[in-house]
């Protein structure tokens, strides 16, 4: 499930725009967290950053920092920046291969978040009550699957994940009354 055409409010487009005039060649980035849940799938909440887990080319993540690191100058222009999301989050084995691309338009900067699936599970292992809620918004408003869910969470986390007779709690007592199917 893709997100929408993304069309970037303000000041996220100035802010976006300006990364991509600033970099020097393309720059694939990953992302996850509140920048995906706002912007590719529609959740109603604030966010100033852009969480990411990888750059690619890997040597264009220290010009990213430069250009829109929290301490950047665009940072401060925009009270936007991205930030690398470091031990934040467990992920599914395979997510990698379903990043959607978010269609831009842009030169050089090119975003990918992580499919919808994913960046549910990947609110899993913090499981606070803000995670909850954007897992809540998920399985509503995008009419998910809780099977489609617990089977990529026991193929992709469960075999590798630890605590996992807590997630096992987590995703069949509370997550599961979210969603519809």
């Amino acid at each position: 499930m893709s997100p929408p055409k993304l069309q970037l409010p303000s000041p996220w487009l100035e802010f976006l725009s300006a990364v991509d005039h600033a970099l020097s060649s393309k720059v694939e980035v990953h992302c996850i967290g509140g920048f995906v849940l706002t912007l590719a799938y529609g959740a109603r909440r604030t966010t100033g950053d852009v969480d990411y887990l990888t750059v690619a080319p890997s040597d264009a993540a220290a010009e990213i920092e430069r250009l829109a690191g929290r301490q950047s100058k665009l940072a401060k222009t925009h009270k936007i920046f991205f930030h690398r999301a470091v031990g934040v989050t467990d992920l599914p084995e395979n997510y990698d291969g379903r990043l959607v691309d978010l269609e831009l338009g842009f030169d050089n900067l090119s975003l990918r978040v992580l499919e919808i699936y994913d960046l549910a599970l990947s609110k899993l292992s913090r499981n606070s009550p803000k995670d909850r809620e954007d897992v809540k918004f998920l399985a509503w408003s995008h009419n998910l699957s809780f099977a489609v869910l617990h089977e990529r969470y026991a193929n992709e986390m469960k075999p590798w994940i630890a605590n996992d007779d807590r997630h096992e709690l987590t995703l069949n007592v509370v997550w599961r009354e979210y969603f519809a199917q």
